[in-house]
């Protein structure tokens, strides 16, 4: 059973994962179905017909960010928060609530500080991804999925004014880090773990597929060692709280740094052009794991019940 879980014992975990997969499309649909009452009500009917086409531009961003918050609260908070209702668990103990400590919590900040270096190299990496000559025209619409979704960003990310900033953080860094980190780390990870009863493959299957429900495929190692990166967080401490703060940081940093260029009069895309050296990628990496191995010491000192102790 699932951090400090008494009583009945949980279902198969073949039937969460079915569970998981059912109340995703149902919490989908559900809000999706609500976001678009919300949009028509606050914008109007050519407003919403706009969004739903993909015609994205300044004016209508504010409905779209309401439709993206809305897919993040039905596709993915909703599954992992239904999941412990299922199995009569109270969602405290089902995830692990444990108050984060603030050391462990200033370590997991600095995880994310050290590993930039290495996952901006690896990024660069994966950018410069090429399939055989028989993959081309698989390329040629994995590269054309990229730039639509790097215009689509740059539209959400547009703004001058602090209140712009404010926004954006609740729907970029705020509410992803929580709904997806309950639902991968949470959800899917403890599900994986308790069919295959091996942490690491249930840690890193989860980012896997947590990289690809993004559909970057230029992006895709990049997010999939953020993904470990949150899922060694959430094993080690006990708590899901740490891979929540790490992924907020992380996506607070993107949006932080936009908001400066935009500040300054620069392009957003120069703030992805720098390149990163081979021996400071590598020294990242090194201190990456050292971190994530000093948490996982400390963590084992304050005897954090692990999330996937019977």
């Amino acid at each position: 059973m699932y951090p400090n879980a008494p009583g009945k014992q949980e279902n198969n975990p073949i039937i969460q994962l079915m569970f998981l997969g059912l109340f995703a499309i149902l919490g989908l649909i559900v809000f999706a179905i609500a976001a678009c009452i919300i949009v028509y009500l606050l914008y109007g009917l050519d407003t919403l017909m706009a969004v739903l086409s993909n015609q994205l531009n300044e004016k209508n961003v504010g409905a779209f960010k309401i439709i993206l918050t809305s897919q993040q609260l039905g596709l993915f908070l909703t599954p992992a928060i239904l999941l412990a209702v299922v199995e009569r668990k109270p969602l405290n103990k089902f995830y692990g609530f444990k108050t984060p400590k603030p050391n462990l919590l200033f370590m997991a900040a600095f995880i994310g500080l050290c590993s930039l270096p290495f996952l901006s190299w690896v990024n660069e990496l994966n950018q410069k991804m090429s399939l055989p000559s028989f993959l081309k025209n698989v390329e040629n619409w994995m590269r054309a999925m990229e730039t639509d979704l790097a215009k689509t960003t740059e539209i959400i990310l547009k703004t001058s004014s602090g209140w712009g900033l404010i926004i954006n953080l609740l729907v970029i860094a705020v509410t992803p880090a929580i709904c997806e980190e309950f639902i991968f780390r949470g959800g899917l990870q403890r599900s994986i773990f308790r069919l295959v009863v091996n942490p690491h493959v249930a840690i890193w299957l989860s980012a896997i597929i947590f990289s690809c429900i993004h559909f970057q495929f230029f992006g895709f190692f990049t997010r999939m060692f953020l993904g470990a990166t949150f899922g060694y967080l959430y094993f080690w401490t006990g708590s899901i709280w740490y891979a929540v703060f790490a992924h907020f940081l992380n996506n607070a940093y993107a949006v932080i740094v936009a908001y400066y260029y935009q500040s300054k009069n620069l392009p957003l895309n120069e703030s992805d052009m720098q390149s990163v050296p081979l021996y400071m990628s590598i020294l990242s990496a090194i201190l990456t794991v050292s971190l994530l191995l000093f948490i996982k010491k400390k963590a084992s000192q304050s005897n954090i019940p692990q999330p996937y102790e019977n």
